[in-house]
Order: structure tokens, then sequence, then C-alpha cells
């Protein structure tokens, strides 16, 4: 199996947003109205959003591809991109989105791995991330990768509030 992982720019917006709403609906769909899935992917992964978020200097996309297939992505935030104030010592990893197809290949612990040997290079303490409280077997792999609760937060997905575990991975 061949990994890369590549930065994203303005010209990857289509593909990045078309891998957004397709992970996001194998996700989460089972779990949630139709009417509010509707409601946060036309917010959240539409083109202007999307173009916004690529555009902001301090986050950042990487595609992740398997045998030159594109598998996700990971999106990073710091400073004030974070989707909460956590200081400059901190990045967050805001989105790690991998394709049904490609779960369950490790390709999570790459894009954790990429997060990390940024975060060190820019000399950050710790990286943190929220995960929904029913994502369980996301909570156990960011476990495994020695991420501790740390505090929750509400998400909203449409008009439903939904809680997120707050999970931090302290690197000094």
């Amino acid at each position: 199996m061949t990994i890369i992982i590549k930065k994203c720019t303005i010209e990857d917006l289509g593909l990045l947003q078309e891998i957004s709403v397709e992970t996001f609906n194998e996700t989460f769909k089972n779990q949630n109205s139709p009417e509010n899935m509707k409601a946060y992917l036309e917010k959240a992964f539409n083109l202007k959003q999307l173009e916004k978020e690529l555009s902001n200097i301090s986050s950042e996309f990487y595609f992740i591809y398997s045998n030159e297939e594109i598998a996700g992505y990971l999106k990073l935030n710091t400073n004030d991109a974070q989707t909460e104030i956590k200081g400059n010592d901190s990045l967050e990893i805001e989105r790690i989105y991998i394709r049904k197809k490609f779960h369950k290949q490790g390709l999570g612990k790459y894009l954790i791995n990429k997060a990390i040997k940024i975060a060190i290079e820019r000399n950050k303490e710790k990286i943190w991330l929220g995960v929904w409280e029913k994502n369980e077997s996301a909570i156990t792999f960011y476990k495994k990768m020695d991420f501790v609760q740390t505090g929750a937060h509400s998400f909203y997905m449409g008009d439903e509030e939904q809680i997120d575990v707050i999970m931090t991975k302290t690197l000094i």
C-alpha cells in the first residue's frame, strides 16, 4: 500500500467538497434526521464556505491517497481559526474524514502523525480535537493515539444540539 499525503490548494475545492459530503454522509446519516443532515451539509460544505476555509492562513487541508486513490483528508487549525480558543500553543484537528472503503487500513494514524509532525515543527505544546460523544470507534482510536478527554462542547447538527468530547494530546 502506497500512502501519500498532499496539501490541498484552492484548485482542489471541488474534490474537497465531494469528499467532505461523501464522508460526512457515510459516517453520520444513519444517526441524524435527513433534515438536519441536509442543513448541516449545505452550511458546512458549500463551495463558498470551503473556499473561505481553504483561504484562511491559519487552516490547512491535506488529502491522503492510498495507492493513488483519494481516501480522505485532514483539516488543521491554529490561532484564531481554532473552533475554540485554546491559545497559540495549540493545534486543532478539526476533521479527519476517511472514505468508508478505506476504513480499518490505518490511514487515520497517518493523518494523526502528520498533525503531530506539523505541531512539533511549529512548537505547539498540544493537539486537540472534538469528537461526537456517540462516535465510539473514533473515541477509541483517539485514546489509542494517546489523546485524553479534557472537556466537552456543543455542536449543532441542523437544529439539534449534540455534544462533542474534547480530547487533547500533550506533545511536550
